[in-house]
């Protein structure tokens, strides 16, 4: 078992191990503030709760196989993303909801973030060799979702939500511009397409090992930070 300690130079392992801290007590704040939490803004609060859980469970054994194997926790990564980030979507649909967003808006930012997962997927794992083109489709998704929350029918349903709603939608939108841009460097610095087909790391297990990192903090920032203003804006009088 002397391989699965942590040893102190071992940054990627550590992270995995503050991440899955992190996110398990900021899934106990969420489930534990529920009973005080007005009916209107419940469901938002559970879903940043389940986010966080979700993540919890994947970074425990992501940590796991990253000790036992020395490898980049590449496919169950991409199961939590599949999993969290159209999650993360449905909380812009549950704050405008009432603002009058239609499903049609929930099934738009769902399929959006599914597309920029797969394409992710495909360009990290199984098509490295055109990495570039499938970093091209994914990073148009993304940039949809940036649309919709930054000026497409989210932006302006905040508007009429309330000073509260239109507040924490547009902090949500801070966090989807700049917190979910670190994903798209993860990419790069991981994959052999790097940026516009030049490798930013030309050792590929270091190249691992900056992914690895930079995903891991951007994941505790973005899901956490989510939650929060989610609970901050479940405690206004709006």
């Amino acid at each position: 078992m002397e391989h699965l300690k942590i040893a102190s130079d071992n940054y990627v392992a550590f992270t995995f191990f503050i991440g899955t801290m992190a996110m398990m007590a900021a899934s106990v704040f969420f489930f534990f503030e529920l009973s005080s939490t007005p009916t209107k803004w419940r469901t938002s609060v559970l879903v940043s709760g389940l986010i966080t859980f979700i993540a919890a469970v994947h970074y425990y054994y992501m940590r796991g196989y990253n000790l036992a194997t020395g490898d980049s926790p590449t496919f169950f990564r991409y199961v939590d993303w599949i999993l969290t980030v159209p999650l993360m979507c449905v909380e812009f649909y549950l704050i405008t909801k009432k603002a009058g967003a239609k499903q049609g808006l929930l099934w738009k930012l769902i399929f959006a973030s599914l597309v920029m997962l797969v394409t992710g997927y495909f360009g990290e794992t199984i098509y490295r060799g055109s990495s570039v083109i499938w970093g091209v489709i994914s990073g148009a998704a993304y940039f949809y979702i940036v649309y919709l929350v930054w000026f497409g029918e989210v932006s302006q349903l905040a508007q009429t939500a309330g000073a509260q709603v239109a507040k924490a939608t547009k902090t949500l939108a801070w966090f989807v511009l700049v917190g979910w841009a670190i994903y798209p460097l993860g990419y790069i610095l991981g994959t052999p397409g790097g940026l516009f087909g030049i490798q930013l790391v030309a050792d590929a297990a270091l190249a691992s090992h900056y992914m690895d990192i930079v995903y891991n903090v951007a994941d505790a920032i973005n899901k956490i930070g989510f939650g929060l203003v989610i609970y901050s804006l479940s405690r206004t009088q709006d």
